[in-house]
């Protein structure tokens, strides 16, 4: 076990840290005294120095396992920057490219070997190991091996022979995002042993949450996007097409925007990712349901046009913005239509079980949306912990961006004209009869003569929609899954429709000027808007890093990431030692950009 001056020195130095973040000595002591570790982290909790030290400190190679080939070759040259010994061992690379890497493997010349899960079916890869001497193993992204999990991938069950196989070789397993149901299958599968067990709060303080009910998506998403201009910003969308429309509309608009999805072939999909990597574009529009590797870290806002199909997997998509702790957005537009899309996806898995745990799942994302309560306080509650401020202060509802409003007679009114249509008809047709619409088919069927016709005719088509909407959402009108879906009323609406029960809706207000200037006192401040930098020092680093990128074929954010660069423009290093004792920077570091980037500074201050 390293003496605390000899982590201390070694966090200084080779990742240029005064101290640990919460939790990571605790995991990296577990880690020194041998022990299996079993670790939920948030994004952006500092999961990958976990390993790395240990990595660093102890003899032999660090074995980490991750699921996304596309994230590897930043991980491996982000852990390069820092001077660790570092290399992947993947399907892209060359016969070649693998043999140098075995040769490294063999040689004990690695401090990490990245690899896929899939890779341990491989059995001269495992006889490799076993001929080597290991420090450890590190299974990132640990939910995957359960079928409980948001994102099961049959190949972490692989991984299940590690302890058997290895039995001295501690085993450490990551993840961002697990239920206590979850964690207790990763450790049953893995055969941990005794694990030193944490589970970090999910909280991510610089993330502000967002939900609006949707009105016209791309007019939505366009508005919301250009309040962030500027700024790197992913939307997910639901479908292939949506994402290829969303990224159009964008770049028909100025905003510089690419697709991803699993419909693009190979080279497209790693060349869009690269250049929203590499700062080159500012927006990548992707599936939900496609697994994106990024590890970006100055990633503003989040944008989902459509509703995710569960919480885990908003969580994880919401968590890849502000990994570098400054604020970012999350923006969730939430419209009825899209519970059915997702519904019939569930319906179609033949398993009663899994069928039930997917609907319970969307219906628990749905409730989320449209509850009056803090978002965050929900989030942190599905995943067992407990939220006890009163105000978090950074989400609509704490910052009264949305109020409940009773909407009990408007409810009354749409369901009264589906029970007086005997439920045989779909969306279109009961709000036409509702706003007293003048049409050959409300004719021909006699709803004029219906007692709710046009009794909401003082208001808009799209407010009865969204009436409809939260009706869908709160689960008190039911779609059919017919070919032309028709509506009906389950009991839940029943007691609202005969007036034994009350309805409410969440609606956008007007922000509140004390409202916000109290979630600002509340404590809810990062470097961004709690310190002074110079902003044009800030952007002629950011320049001369996009450029030493490109030259290096890295992503920006691998030389210095925003924070450490806005450390930078505050303090205004202008010596060596002054220039070290900026967080993020660790000795290769300053070996290789110092002077470079000092000259930068020294030339900034000439010109003022």
């Amino acid at each position: 076990m390293p003496e605390q001056a000899q982590l201390l020195d070694a966090l200084r130095r080779v990742f240029g840290f005064d101290g640990f973040r919460p939790n990571q000595e605790d995991v990296v002591r577990a880690i020194f005294a041998g022990r299996d570790v079993f670790a939920v982290m948030p994004t952006g909790g500092g999961k990958s120095l976990c390993y790395q030290l240990p990595a660093h400190l102890l003899e032999g190679t660090c074995v980490v396992v991750s699921p996304l080939i596309s994230l590897m070759k930043d991980q491996v040259d982000a852990a390069r920057e820092t001077g660790l010994r570092a290399a992947l061992l993947n399907s892209s690379l060359t016969a070649s490219a693998r043999r140098k890497v075995r040769k490294e493997l063999l040689d004990g010349e690695l401090d990490l070997l990245y690899v896929a899960p899939e890779r341990f079916a491989l059995g001269g890869f495992v006889a490799d190991l076993e001929a080597v001497r290991l420090s450890l193993f590190a299974v990132d992204e640990a939910h995957c091996i359960s079928e409980w999990g948001h994102d099961f991938r049959p190949d972490y069950l692989n991984l299940s022979m590690l302890v058997g196989q290895f039995p001295r070789v501690p085993l450490a397993a990551f993840t961002a995002t697990a239920t206590h149901h979850v964690q207790e299958d990763i450790v049953e599968r893995l055969g941990l042993r005794k694990p030193f067990s944490l589970r970090a709060s999910f909280d991510r303080p610089n993330l502000i949450y967002y939900v609006a009910a949707k009105t016209g998506i791309n007019s939505q998403i366009l508005t919301f996007v250009q309040r962030h201009s500027g700024s790197s910003g992913i939307i997910y969308r639901t479908t292939r097409n949506s994402v290829e429309k969303t990224a159009a509309m964008l770049e028909a608009h100025g905003v510089k925007s690419l697709p991803y999805h699993a419909g693009l072939d190979d080279g497209t999909r790693k060349r869009n990712q690269d250049l929203f990597n590499r700062d080159e574009i500012d927006v990548i529009v992707a599936t939900i349901a496609f697994g994106m590797g990024i590890d970006k870290s100055n990633v503003r806002f989040v944008v989902h046009g459509d509703l995710p199909k569960n919480i885990e997997s908003y969580y994880q998509e919401t968590g890849r913005a502000g990994r570098d702790g400054d604020p970012a957005d999350l923006m969730l537009f939430f419209g009825g239509g899209d519970i059915a899309k997702i519904k019939y996806f569930v319906d179609q898995i033949e398993d009663d079980a899994q069928r039930k745990i997917a609907t319970d799942k969307l219906y628990q994302v749905v409730r989320y949306a449209t509850t009056n309560a803090c978002r965050r306080r929900q989030l942190l509650a599905y995943f067992g912990e407990r939220y006890d401020r009163e105000d978090c202060g950074a989400c609509d509802v704490c910052r009264g961006v949305v109020e409940q409003a009773d909407a009990t007679t408007e409810a009354q009114i749409i369901m009264s004209a589906i029970a007086r249509t005997y439920q045989r008809f779909g969306a279109g047709q009961i709000i036409d009869i509702v706003t007293g619409a003048d049409t050959d088919r409300i004719r021909k069927l006699g709803h004029d003569s219906l007692k709710t016709y046009g009794a909401g005719s003082g208001k808009t088509k799209g407010f009865w929609r969204g009436i409809l909407n939260d009706l869908v959402a709160q689960q008190c009108v039911r779609r059919t899954d017919d070919e032309y879906p028709t509506l009906q009323i389950t009991a839940k609406g029943g007691e609202i429709l005969t007036g034994r029960e009350s309805f409410h809706v969440l609606r956008q207000t007007k922000i509140d000027r004390k409202k916000k200037a109290k979630a600002k006192k509340a404590g809810r401040t990062t470097l961004a808007d709690a310190e002074v930098f110079d902003q044009a020092l800030f952007e002629r680093l950011r320049t001369l890093r996009r450029k030493l990128a490109g030259e290096q074929g890295v992503p920006p954010y691998i030389i210095f990431n925003d924070r450490t660069l806005r450390l930078m423009a505050r303090d205004v290093p202008e010596t060596t030692t002054q220039f070290a004792d900026i967080s993020g920077v660790g000795e290769a570091k300053l070996a290789r950009y110092g002077e470079v980037f000092l000259g930068e500074i020294r030339a900034h201050l000439r010109d003022v």
